[in-house]
């Protein structure tokens, strides 16, 4: 019986990959390290820090914490800056009727991201109130694939772990969302991942696989 469903944010509510992208490439080039779009697919899903460290990598020079640190703040300052045009028409089309359906269900649903801008990023588009609890990177200490996050947000909403759906667009998402003993939905290329229970390509072919799975379980 699925009582919660968790979305991830970027790459299933909304998509600022390229934003991310862009801003890691400005820092990789002032560095002098190579970094194109195969070594950014590494960083799906995981926290800055740890995207930072898989950038440095592939740099022979050694970096201190401190110049770790400033090189996470000059990242971040260049993508929220450029979060100033995100609306709630960037929204992926069918996003809020989703949610309103879940609702109608008697679906609880949580939003878990490892993002610390994951509140800005939802105010941008107006969907801070759509979802029964937000999870965000500063209320964690580990990263998918550890299920922390997703724990978190069944947790907030006193919902057993096995109750609980997880919506993902990277494998270190549907990791998680296994390692939290949850159902797990890969919506695009995530679901070709052999460990998702159920491949979507978007969001609105969701709503017929919880009706299945609450109907089996009713049964």
């Amino acid at each position: 019986m699925i009582r919660l469903v968790i979305f991830d944010l970027d790459g299933v509510i909304v998509s600022t990959d390229e934003l991310h992208y862009l801003a890691w490439k400005t820092i990789a080039d002032r560095e002098g390290i190579p970094f194109d779009r195969k070594i950014n697919n590494r960083l799906r899903g995981v926290s800055r820090k740890e995207s930072l460290e898989i950038i440095l990598s592939y740099s022979k020079k050694k970096y201190s914490e401190a110049e770790k640190e400033t090189l996470m703040k000059q990242k971040n300052d260049i993508y929220v800056a450029s979060l100033k045009e995100l609306s709630s028409s960037d929204i992926f089309p069918g996003t809020r009727e989703v949610l309103e359906q879940l609702k109608q269900l008697g679906v609880l649903t949580g939003l878990a991201s490892s993002s610390k801008n994951a509140r800005l990023i939802l105010e941008k588009i107006a969907l801070t109130k759509a979802f029964d609890c937000i999870v965000d990177g500063n209320m964690i200490a580990h990263s998918k694939p550890h299920p922390e996050v997703f724990k978190k947000a069944a947790d907030i909403l006193q919902i057993p772990y096995e109750n609980a759906l997880v919506v993902e667009d990277a494998k270190s998402g549907i990791d998680g969302a296994k390692n939290a003993n949850m159902l797990a939905v890969g919506i695009g290329d995530a679901g070709t991942y052999e460990k998702c229970d159920y491949k979507i390509d978007f969001l609105t072919e969701l709503i017929p696989i919880i009706k299945f799975i609450n109907m089996q379980a009713n049964s």
